[in-house]
């Protein structure tokens, strides 16, 4: 069913690691699923953003299963990622929650199409100072587990009222034949699918044990960001390609 899974570039007990930067990037949050029809176009739109450090955007694919019933089963889809969802859209102050759903910085964004608006929106979140810094550390420990060590600080600014850590260990190159359900007979391309997560966790000094999918062939990453979770806001976030990390 799953044609391609993680390739961690790790080799054993080798180390890797990545500090945010002094401005904010934007964490993009894509609520998806396989069963939902309207959703290849938007993973196709999460594939094409640039994740690189110079781009200021950190993308992420969360599989929802609350489509399943229809058919198919999401062999990505966690139940964390419903309860976040519906958490985000509280915060939003919104009536439901549906598929394809973008927030861009815990805020919902229903002009994510719009390419000028998504882009000046991530440009002016660029363009503040983050309020939080992390410093991100990767070593393998097994085959199939990744040890991250994160250190979280806040700004003096911050004024977070209950800020936390999320980790993810994310994937990308993900081809998936679809038997059942409205994407029936499709072959489904899905990029940056967290496959891990970890949070809320406290801040400050934290090790996090992820367990990563059986190598054969793929992209890996490990997304971690501070976030209060009084209020909903992204104070910073950093993504730490498991490529760059290879002997």
């Amino acid at each position: 069913m799953v044609l391609a899974t993680l390739t961690v570039a790790l080799a054993m007990g080798a180390t890797c690691q990545v500090s945010s930067p002094a401005h904010a990037q934007a964490l993009v949050e894509l609520y998806t699923s396989q069963g939902c029809s309207s959703c290849p176009p938007a993973d196709q739109w999460l594939s094409q953003l640039d994740p690189g450090a110079s781009s200021g955007v950190v993308p992420l694919a969360l599989h929802v299963g609350y489509w399943d019933y229809i058919g198919w089963k999401d062999p990505y889809a966690r139940r964390e990622f419903n309860a976040r969802q519906e958490w985000l859209a509280r915060l939003n102050r919104s009536a439901s929650v549906y598929t394809p759903g973008v927030f861009l910085q815990a805020h919902e964004t229903p002009r994510w199409r719009d390419t000028g608006s998504f882009s000046a929106a991530v440009r002016a979140i660029n363009a503040k100072p983050a309020r939080a810094k992390i410093d991100l550390a990767v070593e393998r420990q097994s085959a199939d587990t990744l040890q991250v060590r994160v250190e979280t600080t806040l700004s003096a600014d911050a004024r977070a009222r209950d800020a936390r850590l999320f980790v993810a260990l994310t994937e990308s190159g993900l081809d998936t034949k679809v038997k059942a359900g409205e994407n029936n007979g499709a072959t489904l391309r899905n990029d940056h699918v967290a496959r891990a997560w970890s949070g809320p966790l406290p801040l400050g000094k934290q090790s996090v044990a992820l367990v990563a999918p059986a190598s054969a062939g793929g992209q890996g990453a490990i997304v971690a960001f501070v976030q209060d979770v009084g209020a909903g806001d992204v104070l910073q976030v950093v993504r730490l390609p498991l490529a760059a990390c290879a002997p």
